[in-house]
């Protein structure tokens, strides 16, 4: 293997445990307080069985790195601006689990959950030129985040 695609191989393992330890400081959050909070919640009718988040989640950071990884290696002038909110959405995206897992605050996560969807349109719009494979990386990304903003508002109506 030549010198620069193993770069390329290390650049995308990068891209990919960045996105992955963002879930896991996430699910730091999440996991003691499903059995001691969450599950004692109302729950509208609609809430998925929370077996099926771990993989939802573990594939939707494995999009990510590949959304990172096709970003940086584009030479395109909005590069830059894509980066810096691809890196915003991570931030928040991991900063929600605190918010409504570990805090309580069901209010200021579904704010800060409506906040992560902006972003991601924001990046799928920015990226387009960028990278397309980027922009399409982030669709079922969106729609997931569409359906957690729904639960999350449902949970925080419900209690």
């Amino acid at each position: 293997m030549s010198q620069s695609k193993l770069k390329n191989v290390f650049l995308f393992i990068g891209c990919l445990i960045l996105c992955q330890a963002a879930g896991g400081l996430g699910t730091i959050a999440t996991i003691p307080n499903i059995p001691v909070w969450y599950e004692h919640l109302h729950q509208p009718s609609f809430r998925p069985p929370n077996w099926l988040f771990g993989p939802v989640w573990g594939i939707l950071y494995t999009l990510m790195a590949v959304a990172l990884y096709t970003v940086i290696k584009s030479a395109h002038p909005q590069r830059g601006l894509a980066l810096r909110i691809f890196f915003l959405q991570l931030a928040l995206n991991a900063a929600w689990s605190f918010l409504f897992f570990e805090y309580h605050l069901l209010l200021l996560s579904l704010i800060e959950i409506i906040g992560i969807l902006a972003t991601l349109i924001w990046f799928t719009i920015v990226a387009a030129p960028v990278s397309l494979t980027a922009m399409y990386c982030f669709f079922p990304y969106i729609a997931w985040v569409s359906f957690a903003t729904l639960l999350n508002a449902s949970i925080w109506y419900l209690n």
